[in-house]
């Protein structure tokens, strides 16, 4: 099989199967190709280290990168059509201290062909009516629970007659109908620099990656209370710790209280059928700076719902005591 070939053959089992990120990784006398898929890393196939590295050699052309440079870390990125669809693929690539290189490939799929089940489907009815409200509405959970996915589906209720826009670092949902700006830090276009500009050019709805800092944080605080939708994820464990969390970032508490519409913890779960489904805990901006006074009254409402799954058979009792704390 030629090159082209097994990139194909190794992109569309990836792309049928919705794996979010294939990896080309070198061990002692072989390349691994593997892909990653609900929190899973499956191994695809071995190869022989000439093939392997033929294969990076080949998406790094393709994806404009410097194929001479082995060590130092590259970014590249090209557009794979799949049968009738069309896919982005993001590539990362870095060398290992005896030289041999590494990539990852981040598949970005189109929306429309990205759903997530829910446990409970009034949780999203419920997320729909909150966004309404606008304000800052900041979605929490690990890497991989489907956050940017929800928030995609909520901003696209309004992509008919609002203008949405999204900055992220880096992009990880294709949607034709949103301006999609990506973070260049080498470009001088950082989450703040994109903020800005984003500003100017009056967006209904902003879509942020990330909250990483106090400089995003202050502008996507800003932009809530402007009258914007804001839509963004930050690293906690519960409702309450995202608000914790902004204020350690220098949101004073009086802005952010105004602000602040919704938190949202949510996570992929393994359900007793293997079909993995979303869980959320919503706390609106009420509960969280009128009724909640610690971390564990703001995660009851998720331990309730976890043994109501338990109890109906949905859940097993050791995925509900693995997501217990969040």
């Amino acid at each position: 099989m030629d090159v082209k070939a097994l990139i194909n053959s190794i992109l569309s089992e990836a792309y049928q199967n919705r794996s979010a990120d294939v990896y080309i990784v070198p061990r002692t006398t072989k390349y691994l190709i593997e892909r990653h898929h609900h929190n899973q890393v499956i191994t695809m196939q071995a190869l022989d280290c000439i093939t392997g590295l033929k294969l990076i050699n080949y998406l790094k052309y393709n994806g404009n990168m410097l194929i001479s440079e082995h060590r130092r870390p590259q970014i590249g990125a090209m557009e794979w059509q799949h049968q009738n669809a069309r896919c982005y693929l993001r590539f990362s690539t870095v060398g290992d201290f005896k030289g041999r290189e590494a990539m990852v490939i981040r598949l970005i799929y189109p929306l429309n062909e990205q759903t997530t089940q829910f446990f409970f489907e009034h949780q999203f009815r419920d997320l729909k009516q909150r966004a309404s409200q606008r304000g800052l509405m900041v979605f929490a959970g690990p890497t991989g629970s489907g956050k940017t996915t929800t928030i995609y589906h909520l901003a696209r209720q309004y992509s008919q007659n609002q203008m949405i826009m999204t900055i992220e670092d880096p992009v990880e949902v294709y949607e034709p109908s949103f301006l999609q700006l990506q973070v260049n830090a080498d470009a001088e276009m950082s989450y703040q620099e994109l903020l800005k500009v984003g500003l100017r050019n009056r967006p209904d709805i902003f879509i942020i990656g990330e909250i990483r800092d106090a400089n995003t944080a202050q502008a996507a605080v800003q932009a809530a209370l402007s009258g914007h939708l804001v839509l963004t994820t930050i690293h906690s464990k519960t409702p309450l710790g995202v608000v914790q969390r902004l204020m350690n970032l220098g949101v004073e508490r009086d802005y952010l209280e105004q602000a602040l519409n919704t938190v949202v913890y949510q996570r992929l779960l393994n359900t007793s059928s293997g079909q993995p489904k979303a869980l959320l805990n919503t706390v609106t901006s009420e509960a969280i700076f009128e009724k909640l006074i610690d971390g564990h009254q703001s995660i009851q409402a998720w331990r309730n719902d976890l043994q109501t799954l338990i109890t109906k058979g949905q859940l097993s009792t050791t995925e509900g005591k693995r997501v217990w704390y969040g």
